[in-house]
């Protein structure tokens, strides 16, 4: 017996929103995001990943910008060689059963290092929004002939949007607030405890302080 050829369900996805995730230990974005089935058949499961990317030609900057971002794209001059959409993160969720339309929060893991590229790039900004792009992909299952049927999410589904500064700044206060953090060598460190410590500071933050000082004085 031939069995019936099962239709294919296509599948559509759009950010609505982006905020922080308020009770996280780490900091944590939470992009909301919309999926639709075309079709009445209801689906049953979507494993779905997502590579988000930031697009830095989508916007303009100001000078202080500009100059935190030398590191990244060289002086304004350069930018037309090096100023290219780049890998931000990867993220995925779990997205149960449905019928129509449903929406998932996918959690954007963030950090506040600065030798990371989205990180340093982000520390940069003013105000004004977050170029990002969306690049979906995975795994939908669906009713089938015998139960159910799995397809992969088609390659061209992708969405942009704009997430404002003032959300990446709201996050990074609740984690650190009025604070930040640098990675140094251990041999740095030594030297850096070993100048507090002869100076009769009380923190590192006090020998920094002093150092920059003496630095401004010369």
């Amino acid at each position: 017996m031939t069995e019936l050829p099962v239709p294919s369900t296509s599948v559509t996805f759009s950010v609505l929103d982006i905020t922080p995730e308020p009770y996280a230990v780490t900091p944590i974005l939470s992009a909301r995001v919309g999926v639709a089935a075309v079709g009445e058949d209801p689906v049953h499961a979507i494993a779905l990943r997502c590579q988000v990317r930031i697009e830095p030609l989508r916007r303009s900057y100001n000078d202080a910008e500009a100059a935190g971002m030398l590191d990244l794209f060289g002086p304004r001059e350069r930018w037309g060689t090096t100023q290219h959409s780049f890998l931000w993160q990867h993220s995925s969720a779990m997205i149960p059963g449905f019928t129509g339309t449903t929406q998932v929060e996918m959690p954007l893991e963030c950090t506040y290092d600065l030798e990371v590229v989205g990180s340093k790039y982000l520390h940069a900004l003013d105000g004004g929004t977050v170029p990002l792009q969306f690049l979906f992909s995975g795994t939908v299952f669906t009713r089938g002939a015998r139960g159910f049927a799995v397809q992969q999410v088609p390659w061209d589904r992708e969405d942009h949007f704009d997430m404002p500064v003032s959300v990446w700044h709201q996050l990074m206060a609740q984690h650190f607030p009025n604070t930040g953090w640098l990675r140094l060598r251990h041999d740095i460190l030594d030297e850096l405890a070993n100048y507090k410590s002869r100076w009769g500071m009380l923190s590192f933050e006090a020998a920094i302080d002093n150092l920059l000082t003496r630095q401004d004085i010369r």
